[in-house]
């Protein structure tokens, strides 16, 4: 199959280069304003039709007139835009070759008000579907106010996030998280984490990408989700003020500053954050010990965790752009974050006899302190090698994390009269955690002559983290250390890759791309306290390729397939035994393999608002969390292993409509079947599913500045992983108000307002039996506000934000 997809790739440039000479047609136009008078120096792109990527940009002449050459065969339109006008844009039009399309003069509109002292902003639909995405557009829900960053994707169409704080896209774990293009480095926890600690005022826009181009790391599974952060594009001054308070069961706080100053040649912007959180969590298990042989009872266990987690997070971020002439920019981001925080867990296990007779009840406190701090800078460079839009980047990236966690466990033991058996044991342990992180990159990209577009690009990450676990055991008063459960773990890795990707419009209705990456893994793992080390080497390709038919003005079909790779997380290598209580461990696995995946999806898009997408996964060597059980210790292992296959059916459901003047809906829906073949614990497991998920916004525009907000999500039991989920859903809702003459805006909302977002499953196989409850600060009210000022014109520049990929998508820090 991969030679295959490789000789169509090395096919389809082998045509391209062919082609070169292919003819082509021309784009002209006049702009006017409202007046009717000639617009000079007005920004003029032409949009392909089918994405509205950019394929070339002018400026108007003295006449307000401009032309485009060399443009291949294809549908196309046009954007306008000038300063103190609204933006506008053509209608759709499609080139021909040796042929001059006369674009229809286009009328500017001039803005009510200068930009003297406000920021003009237009309302976008909460969600817009893309020819290769899909787009969350944060803002557009009134519901965020008050959320952070995983709250808001926990609401967007496909995503879910189990307790663990692992994120899963359309049923599929695996997907990998960047923030602004540039990769989180971040896994599960640790991920879980670094989202809550940022508010959604600082949000933007959510990118799902399902099957990412070939410029994309091929890490993450399911696909990628790119968090883009809020910026600035006036010449001047400009910025955002917000503060915000929720009330759960815990107050929270977050308050935050957005500026950037522009002038001449340099660009200037800062992020500043502060946020303190006090959440709880309830988990309830009931775990059914069995003889693993003959399947008698034995016995049960019966836990209540009542978790408490508060903590502050401070986030900064600093960083410039130079324009040092019209075609070479330069910039640097510099950012950071601390996040001191403490978990409190009190834990009771009731262990029974087969009857369901009390036999005895352990009691574990759990206290710990952490703090978790990050330091990152990024250097950009962006070259326009000349007219045609050939064009060169690059990017360093250094990523470092330190984090510090203490904490003590104190288990003591009762009989069935609650009269002590044994002295309390005491464990005291320190966890610091180091990661640091290097990644350089560049990107090219060559327009060709006919109109086809040919990219390329090198990349090379080198990461070393360094966790080394300490214990202690308080013994009559005395510190004796724990050698047994003490552990120093080191692991480097480095990956160096290439691609190329090649895009042409075959014909008026026909568009093709294809591209191919290469990707080269050498890793090394050393357990220093045993002295046992392991090695991973091995080199992959990742063919991609996406095909548009265009029907009719009204219809759209796309195809588009991937292969992909979803690496171990760095501390699920570690073969040390984690101590979580008495009756539970975690188990790292050195012989942990990465898992593959061929994503295949094929998408109807009708009238620009209905979208109907069916996608099938295969996933081999999936790796997945193990639950073992030792019957005669009544103890539990956790780990991960690579134990099955997976296939994945779907078909999804996405309309979005303005309903009428005041109101706008949109629904997404999403009906998939699960399955997983393979063996646990020396027993053959064949687990098979189906779910619905559900996920519906309706947005109302009243007069005044007022607007609101009521929607949620449902998802129907089903499998997660190899655990079946019980359905569960929430309902959401809110209300804002623009004042200070549109310079502010005051947001009050409700989620989860009937508290049903409570996650209930199990999982049963071999002689496994585990029942679970999980119950979070999820039903909240929030307040918040909002203040922008500004003073200036809107710049389109774009702002490079780096390059990193996959690497911090697996990483681990915190319990907050």
């Amino acid at each position: 199959m991969r030679k295959i997809l490789t000789m169509l790739a090395f096919s389809f440039c082998i045509s391209l280069v062919s082609q070169a000479q292919a003819k082509t047609g021309k784009v002209s136009g006049a702009i006017k304003d409202g007046g009717q008078k000639t617009m000079e120096s007005a920004t003029i792109m032409l949009l392909n039709a089918s994405d509205s990527s950019v394929v070339k940009l002018t400026i108007a002449d003295k006449e307000g007139k401009y032309q485009f050459e060399g443009i291949k065969e294809g549908r196309y339109l046009i954007s306008v835009s000038a300063v103190g006008h609204a933006k506008e844009f053509s209608e759709v039009f499609t080139v021909l070759p040796e042929s001059v399309f006369s674009v229809k003069t286009i009328e500017l509109v001039p803005q009510a008000k200068a930009l003297e002292g406000v920021t003009v902003t237009s309302k976008k639909p909460f969600i817009e579907q893309k020819a290769d995405r899909m787009v969350v557009n944060v803002e557009a829900s009134v519901t965020n106010v008050g959320a952070n960053a995983l709250e808001v994707l926990e609401k967007s169409p496909g995503i879910s996030v189990d307790n663990d704080g692992n994120i899963s896209l359309k049923g599929k774990q695996g997907v990998v998280i960047y923030i602004d293009g540039r990769p989180s480095y971040l896994s599960g926890a640790d991920l879980a984490t670094l989202l809550k600690n940022m508010n959604a005022s600082q949000l933007e826009q959510i990118e799902i990408m399902t099957n990412p181009p070939a410029k994309y790391d091929a890490a993450g599974n399911s696909g990628v989700i790119n968090i883009k952060i809020k910026k600035n594009k006036q010449v001047g001054y400009n910025g955002t003020l917000s503060l915000n308070y929720t009330q759960g069961r815990y107050p929270k706080i977050n308050e935050g500053a957005n500026m950037n100053y522009r002038k001449n040649k340099v660009n200037i912007f800062t992020n500043l954050n502060h946020s303190y959180r006090d959440n709880f969590q309830n988990l309830d298990i009931q775990r059914t010990f069995r003889d693993k042989d003959s399947k008698q009872l034995l016995s049960f266990f019966d836990q209540e965790a009542r978790m408490r987690m508060a903590g502050r997070s401070y986030n900064a971020k600093l960083g410039a752009d130079f324009y040092l002439t019209n075609k070479t920019t330069l910039g640097f981001v510099v950012s950071g974050f601390e996040n001191p925080g403490s978990f409190r867990n009190r834990n009771i296990t009731n262990i029974s006899d087969a009857n369901g007779n009390l036999i005895n009840q352990t009691r574990a406190k759990t206290d710990v302190t952490e703090n978790w701090r990050n330091f990152s800078t990024n250097v950009n460079l962006r070259q326009l090698l000349d007219t045609s839009g050939k064009e060169l980047t690059a990017d360093f990236d250094y990523i470092h994390y330190r984090s510090s966690n203490n904490q003590t466990l104190v288990n003591s033991y009762f009989d069935n009269a609650g009269n002590p058996i044994q002295p309390a044991d005491t464990l005291l342990g320190g966890l610091p955690q180091d990661i640091a992180i290097y990644s350089i990159k560049a990107d090219y990209i060559h327009p060709l002559k006919n109109g086809a577009t040919f990219e390329a690009g090198v990349k090379s990450s080198y990461v070393k983290t360094d966790n080394d676990a300490r214990y202690d055991s308080l013994i009559n008063g005395r510190i004796i250390p724990d050698l047994i459960r003490s552990n120093h773990f080191i692991y480097e890795e480095n990956i160096n890759a290439a691609y190329v990707n090649l895009n042409k419009q075959l014909s008026k209705k026909w568009s093709a791309q294809l591209g191919l990456r290469l990707e080269n893994t050498n890793a090394k793992g050393d357990q220093a306290t045993t002295g046992q080390t392991f090695t991973r080497n091995y080199t992959q390709l990742f063919p991609t390729a996406y095909f548009t038919y265009t029907a009719s003005e009204k219809n759209q079909f796309n195809f588009n397939y991937g292969r992909r790779i979803n690496r171990p997380n760095y501390a699920d290598l570690n073969p040390f035994i984690f101590f979580i209580d008495r009756y539970t461990f975690q188990q790292g696995n050195p012989n942990l393999k990465p898992q593959f995946s061929h994503n295949i999806e094929l998408r109807h898009t009708y009238n620009g608002f209905l979208v109907t997408t069916f996608n099938y996964t295969r996933t081999t060597d999936i790796i997945q969390e193990v639950l073992e059980q030792n019957e005669q210790r009544n103890e539990t292992f956790v780990k991960k292993s690579n134990i099955a296959t997976q296939r994945q059916i779907g078909l999804s459901v996405n309309a979005f409509k303005q309903l009428t003047r005041w109101w706008t809906g949109n629904i997404w829906m999403n009906g998939y079947n699960n399955k997983f073949s393979g063996t646990i614990n020396d027993t053959t497991v064949t687990l098979d599913a189906n779910t619905l998920e559900m996920n519906i916004s309706n947005q109302f525009k009243f007069k005044k500045g007022w607007s609101g907000e009521i929607g949620g999500f449902y998802r129907s039991a089903g499998l997660d992983d190899v655990f079946l989920l019980k359905s569960f859903g929430t309902v959401n809702m809110g209300i804002s108000k623009q004042v200070l003459k549109d310079k502010g805006t005051i947001r009050l909302n409700v989620r989860d307002m009937f508290f049903t977002q409570k996650i209930k499953g199990s999982v049963k196989y071999s002689n496994l039996d585990v029942q679970f409850q999980n119950l979070r600060d999820s039903r909240t009210v929030s307040i918040g506000f909002t203040y922008r000022f500004a003073k200036g014109k809107v710049n389109g520049n774009k702002r490079r934000t780096g390059g990193a990929t996959d690497e911090q998508n697996r990483v681990s820090v915190g319990n907050n």
